[in-house]
């Protein structure tokens, strides 16, 4: 066999993993950006539903949850009470701002009242299993959605802060429901 048609395969074969491996890294990085994108649990604002690690203050597991945010959700549907939210926070938010993930309790328009650490909207009481009752704080208010905005809580109500401290998001600095927590595989789970 002539030595050219050697190299010439040799070089196709590179030049074919380099096309793969730069076509699945563009892939994973289009799929991070317009459909999934992971995110880890820093504190114990979501405590019991989602873990972060210890030594943190008031966290539980040995491994902070990663999550997976939807982030076509929102371009299709409507935000949704109840529903785990991803979404950019006021740049001042617990001194902090940056990205927080809590759960949605107040939609546009919204009344939500908290009256000994009991949460009420619109002058229904809200069902919210998912706050252990160890974890329920004893606080008091209220407050109105604006158009366009939401009212976020953490289910560690003790050690949440939240739109209870620095408002309503607008919908625009919304990313998207979680879809799932993949890490730890002992915490698997699709919501």
């Amino acid at each position: 066999m002539p030595e050219g048609r050697v190299y010439d395969r040799g070089m196709r074969n590179v030049l074919g993993w380099i096309v793969t491996i730069a076509a699945a890294a563009g892939f994973v990085l289009v799929f991070e950006a317009e459909i999934a994108k992971p995110f880890r649990i820093p504190s114990a604002s979501m405590e019991t539903t989602l873990l972060c690690a210890r030594p943190a203050h008031d966290c539980t597991a040995r491994f902070s949850d990663r999550v997976v945010a939807n982030r076509l959700a929102y371009r299709f549907s409507d935000p949704k009470r109840g529903q785990i939210v991803v979404f950019q926070a006021p740049h001042d938010a617990c001194g902090v701002g940056g990205t927080f993930v809590k759960r949605l309790i107040g939609l546009p328009g919204d009344l939500v009242l908290e009256r000994n650490g009991y949460v009420s909207v619109n002058g229904r009481p809200l069902q919210e299993p998912y706050v252990s009752p160890d974890r329920r704080d004893h606080m008091s208010g209220r407050w109105r959605v604006p158009p366009g905005r939401y009212f976020f809580m953490g289910d560690d109500r003790i050690d949440s802060c939240d739109s209870r401290t620095w408002g309503t998001v607008p919908r625009s600095s919304l990313v998207g429901p979680v879809l799932l927590i993949y890490w730890p595989p002992s915490r698997w789970r699709l919501f």
